[in-house]
């Protein structure tokens, strides 16, 4: 306890110093016109000090010298001077350094008090004039502005303890007026630090907006990647395996599924150039090249197929008009159940339901246990991608294994909300 008092004292005397001033308006700091002499910025508010300052200096000699020439023991003009500096010379720094300008104050008053009790008429008043009431106003006022709360409450016990020396009969009034002065200051500052943090706030609040819009922009791609390249990959992987073995030396059968795999190779460089066409624009356009849809839904069954599936589709005739982000989120789910099929169940029989009612689109994809050994596990991502995109657009994915063996997803797509969403 002891220790927190003196280091309180010591900040406030010797150690502490007072933040910066605050930013000004434009109408309280301006670059004067270029033909003006003056260099920088023009502060008004400093401006304003050193007129109070010249002011209150001007009157407090002037009061002294007629006091002085009154007095029967006069006093000399260089302590009438200094006397009438320690009630401005305070208000001219008070801006630029608040502390420094209340231990300035705090040095010369003595001062100033030993030459109003000197040569002041009426004995016995409280040695206050107007002058040094307005610059301790100032001054305390702008150390609670900007000093730490230990600070100002040192400044309040000085005060206190300095009325209570000078004047016992009215150490009441003056210790009003003080804290008066430094309560006001010490909203200010309470004030402009909750404004500051609050700016604070908000900068990192938009900072974290974009890096989570990064992020989500990154995730979309990624999951684009990751369903173009997984389902080409799996479908010319599993073509470049069964071609030579469906040929059989036949180099028309040979050229004929090389071909096959040229094709899709192909179509998979289209759609990777289509995914990260908006990453090589400097311009930020996105690419205006149409989105695959359900519309595509037999190019993915004839890719399954000549993989070595089979596959079995059941859909109404029409499907009728999709939102994009439907279509386009129940083609990725179809292609990349298939691809799952494929790594995991090659050579099963597929079935691919499609239900639409206007309200959702139901995707359901099902498929057997594989005639043929299954790939390594892969890391997740594909489901993972797929509910997302489902939760995208306020719906719902399931997948799981089913009795019997093999594998089951299940995906419902509103397609009114998407619609909204869409048109705003």
């Amino acid at each position: 306890m002891f220790s927190a008092v003196v280091r309180s004292v010591a900040l406030a005397l010797f150690q502490g110093d007072a933040d910066p001033s605050p930013p000004r308006s434009r109408w309280l700091r301006f670059r004067p016109p270029r033909w003006q002499p003056l260099a920088g910025h023009v502060d008004l508010v400093q401006v304003a000090d050193i007129l109070v300052a010249l002011l209150l200096f001007g009157s407090t000699f002037s009061q002294f010298v007629g006091w002085n020439d009154e007095a029967k023991l006069p006093v000399d003009d260089q302590l009438l001077f200094l006397a009438s500096a320690a009630f401005s010379l305070p208000v001219a720094l008070r801006d630029r350094w608040p502390l420094g300008a209340w231990r300035v104050a705090v040095v010369l008053l003595p001062s100033a008090l030993w030459v109003i009790e000197t040569i002041r008429p009426g004995p016995g008043d409280p040695p206050y004039t107007a002058a040094m009431t307005v610059m301790y106003v100032l001054v305390a006022y702008s150390v609670a502005a900007r000093c730490d709360r230990r600070i100002t409450i040192v400044v309040w016990v000085v005060g206190a303890l300095a009325a209570w020396i000078i004047h016992p009969d009215s150490m009441a009034v003056v210790t009003v007026i003080v804290t008066v002065a430094l309560l006001f200051g010490y909203n200010v500052r309470v004030r402009r630090n909750a404004t500051a943090r609050l700016v604070e706030e908000e900068r990192r609040t938009r900072l974290a907006e974009g890096a989570q819009a990064v992020l989500e922009e990154r995730a979309r791609i990624a999951r684009e990647l990751h369903d173009v390249v997984a389902h080409h990959m799996s479908v010319i992987a599993i073509q470049a395996e069964a071609v030579p073995l469906k040929a059989a030396g036949d180099p028309v059968q040979l050229e004929a599924g090389l071909a096959e795999i040229r094709s899709l190779s192909l179509e998979a460089i289209a759609e990777l150039r289509q995914v990260l066409g908006v990453l090589r624009d400097q311009d930020g356009r996105t690419d205006t090249a149409p989105q695959p849809g359900l519309d595509r839904l037999d190019e993915l069954v004839s890719n399954a197929r000549a993989a070595g599936l089979t596959v079995r589709v059941g859909r109404p005739e029409p499907l009728g008009p999709l939102p994009p982000a439907v279509g386009l989120s129940a083609y990725r789910i179809v292609q990349e159940s298939l691809s799952n099929v494929m790594r995991h169940s090659p050579g099963s029989t597929v079935t691919i339901t499609v239900e639409h009612d206007g309200h959702a689109l139901r995707l359901r994809v099902a498929n057997a246990g594989g005639t043929a050994p299954g790939g390594t596990e892969g890391a997740g991502q594909g489901l993972v991608g797929m509910r997302e995109r489902a939760a995208l657009l306020g719906g719902t994915l399931e997948a799981g294994p089913v009795d019997g063996g093999g594998f089951q997803v299940t995906a419902t797509l509103p397609i009114a909300v998407a619609a909204t969403e869409e048109t705003t």
